[in-house]
Parts: C-alpha cells; sequence; structure tokens
C-alpha cells in the first residue's frame, strides 16, 4: 500500500530530483523557498506526464555519471576540433558525411540519450531515428572517414549505454 503510494506521487523519483536541481540552478540562488518550489514543480511535471511514460526507465544511476563525464569532456574536445575545422579548413574542402548507426540499444530512453549525446556534441547531430528504432541517421560536419565515425559512437557511447540500460 505504501510502495503503490510511492509510486503514484513519485513516479519517476529521478526526474524529480532533476528538475528540482534545474530550478534552483535556473533561480541563479540558493533559497529554501526556490528549493520548496523546484521540488513541487518536480513533482507536479513527472505526475502529470505519467500517462505518456508506459513504464519506469531501468538504468544505472552510478554508471552513468562516468558517461556524463565523458560527455562532457567530448563536448570540450569537440569545440575545439570545430572551431579548428571552421578557422582552416576552407568549405570546398569540407568533407560532411552521412552515417547509418545501427543500434543494439533497445530501451526507447537509452536510444534518446545516444541521440541527445551525438547531438550536444559539437560537429555532429542526429538527424532522424528508424522507424522500428533500429537505427541513426547522423550528420557529421567533416570526416575522413565516416565508418570510424560510426564505430567510434558505437563503442564509446552506445556500449557504455547498453551496461547503463541493462
Amino acid at each position: 500500500m505504501l510502495m503503490r503510494a510511492y509510486r503514484w506521487l513519485l513516479p519517476h523519483p529521478y526526474l524529480t530530483a532533476i528538475l528540482a536541481i534545474v530550478w534552483i540552478m535556473l533561480q541563479n540562488k540558493a533559497t529554501a523557498g526556490m528549493a520548496v518550489f523546484g521540488l513541487i514543480l518536480g513533482i507536479i511535471i513527472p505526475r502529470l506526464t505519467s500517462i505518456w511514460w508506459p513504464d519506469t526507465p531501468k538504468f544505472r544511476i552510478l554508471r552513468m555519471v562516468p558517461y556524463t563525464l565523458l560527455v562532457v569532456w567530448d563536448i570540450v574536445v569537440a569545440n575545439i576540433q570545430v572551431a579548428w575545422i571552421v578557422l582552416t579548413v576552407p568549405n570546398s574542402k569540407l568533407k560532411p558525411a552521412w552515417i547509418v548507426v545501427p543500434l543494439d540499444l533497445k530501451y526507447p530512453e537509452a536510444i534518446s540519450t545516444l541521440a541527445g549525446t551525438i547531438t550536444l556534441t559539437p560537429g555532429t547531430v542526429t538527424a532522424d531515428v528508424s522507424d522500428q528504432g533500429n537505427c541513426l541517421l547522423v550528420h557529421v560536419l567533416h570526416t575522413h572517414d565516416p565508418d570510424a565515425v560510426r564505430d567510434d559512437i558505437k563503442t564509446r557511447y552506445e556500449s557504455r549505454l547498453l551496461r547503463i540500460f541493462s
């Protein structure tokens, strides 16, 4: 009975915590009032949207921390690489590419995380997910070897997400 009430009130506890923290960060100051309001938003928003979430995503939160640090590092490095490309490579020498990345991921949350990771990294963007959810269409700003980019996405990000969402 108590567990059912908990699940009704907090259908997505991690999302509740993230929303509360993001709200406080957006306010630029941490006050008790903002923390309470952030917590209220963190409870109401997942509760109102829970009808569109058929299952609570299951993932290992502790494995998400190193993944997040890796993505932040890759974003910093990619920013420098894209700046270098923009400053040194003439448009006529750019080699953009469309790459199809086949997926081993099955959970929609994991696929969304991978697509978001690719899009957050400068120089790449996820343009489409197949109807069956078994591959991503990715655009790369500049590459000499599209297959290497695909393999890098699979080994660097997807393999870690498979462990996180298993």
